[in-house]
């Protein structure tokens, strides 16, 4: 059986070195960030266009569909990619963490574009895991996401932005969620 590939998608500012995300990729087999040409200013349609490629690249998606493991603005990229994007059925699964609520008026400028929220159902499955004390998403939005996303709602507990300011490490209950994932994909 060929394994899984596993695309990490950070979010806005990427993930730095402690994040689990970027442990995740140092770390485990086959699983690779995709790159943005801006972190800083992120545009919807750049980032939906850089993962369109990303994806379209990788040979392997044609047998074995890829798995997104998204971060914070991550999560928003896979739901404008997932409902715009002619190449959906690249993608097998969606591992959502920490959706940001980018329509609160406290958003800062940078994120602008990401308004308003994309909220069609996913087309394949996914996990949405939402901490209880995200500085930036309340629970109940973030709920409402994952239930508008059609993905299994995750409650982590007061985990802040399930970031590397949250001590994560490894994130092990992460990595339970994923290999959930890949095992659902596998049955199909």
């Amino acid at each position: 059986m060929k394994p899984t590939p596993v695309y990490l998608l950070p979010g806005w500012l990427n993930s730095d070195p402690a994040h689990w995300q970027s442990r995740w990729e140092r770390e485990l087999e086959g699983h690779i960030r995709v790159e943005q040409s801006d972190w800083d200013w992120p545009r919807r349609g750049d980032w939906m266009a850089r993962l369109d490629e990303v994806l379209l690249n990788d040979a392997r998606l044609q047998q074995t569909p890829a798995v997104l493991v998204a971060h914070s603005l991550g999560c928003q990229l896979v739901a404008s990619w997932a409902e715009h994007s002619q190449h959906r059925a690249l993608v097998g699964a969606a591992l959502l963490v920490a959706p940001p609520d980018t329509e609160r008026a406290d958003m800062p400028p940078q994120l602008h574009n990401w308004r308003p929220i994309r909220r069609t159902r996913l087309p394949f499955p996914s996990i949405a895991v939402v901490s209880s004390d995200d500085p930036f998403c309340a629970p109940e939005r973030a709920a409402q996401m994952a239930a508008d996303w059609g993905a299994e709602l995750v409650l982590a507990g007061p985990r802040g932005h399930l970031n590397t300011a949250s001590n994560l490490g490894d994130w092990p209950e992460g990595q339970v969620l994923l290999q959930d994932l890949l095992a659902r994909l596998r049955s199909e």
